[in-house]
């Protein structure tokens, strides 16, 4: 299956941010829930299931000059195998000129499901960006799939950050260069102009970007853990 999605908001002259593109193609369907206000609310939903091995999707988002943006998941993304053994791939891109905040649910990696997954972001030079990303190796009882996430965002054509992260090797999932042993790692990636400084405790770290921002890193047996440890930092 290859299925794309495109959502553009701007700001109109009232001062709300109103939607102006909404594009679905199942499984990645955008159900707004405030089309105009300060901010425009969007949900996205898998409305099948999905990714499955051997599936191509792609989420384009433009949020214009001053206009804002929040776009959160409704439901946990569950990585599949496919019958053929074809990896699965996921491309998101954001085009920001104003502020944008993405939230989706926790992606589980189910066992034997290979998936690589790309976001893009181009921010102009007064853009906000924050996303979340919570991943789960594997369903209770199984060992986790491969999975290989990419983060590249750059501000004016200038780069602010790009991340890499691969699961999937058990040795290396399980080594203290890796993830440790835990189930669950959650991200929080900030891009704004404020200096910033590092911080960190038991599991869990907060690294400043050069440009402005910070990349906040967490740790886990679950997912309430790891996501309360991010919304307190």
């Amino acid at each position: 299956m290859k299925a794309s999605a495109r959502l553009v908001v701007t700001l109109d002259s009232h001062g709300n941010s109103v939607v102006r593109v909404l594009r679905s193609m199942t499984p990645l369907t955008l159900v707004p829930h405030r089309r105009v206000g300060p901010v425009a609310l969007v949900h996205l939903v898998s409305s099948v299931t999905a990714p499955l091995g051997g599936d191509s999707l792609s989420l384009t988002v433009e949020v214009g000059p001053g206009a804002s943006l929040e776009l959160r998941g409704v439901a946990a993304t569950l990585l599949l195998p496919g019958t053929s053994g074809a990896a699965s791939s996921s491309s998101v891109r954001f085009l920001i000129g104003g502020t944008l905040s993405y939230r989706p649910e926790p992606t589980v990696v189910a066992a034997r499901a290979h998936h690589t997954a790309v976001v893009e972001a181009e921010l102009d030079s007064h853009a906000e960006l924050r996303t979340r990303e919570v991943l789960v190796l594997g369903r209770a009882g199984e060992p986790a799939g491969s999975l290989s996430t990419s983060m590249r965002a750059t501000r004016c054509g200038k780069p602010l950050v790009h991340q890499q992260l691969v699961i999937g090797d058990s040795l290396a999932d399980s080594s203290p260069a890796g993830l440790a042993g835990k189930r669950v790692i959650g991200t929080d990636l900030l891009l704004d102009t404020k200096a910033r400084a590092a911080g960190g405790g038991e599991w869990w770290s907060v690294v400043p970007l050069a440009a402005g921002g910070t990349l906040a890193t967490a740790l886990g047996e679950d997912v309430v853990t790891v996501t309360r440890v991010l919304d307190s930092i």
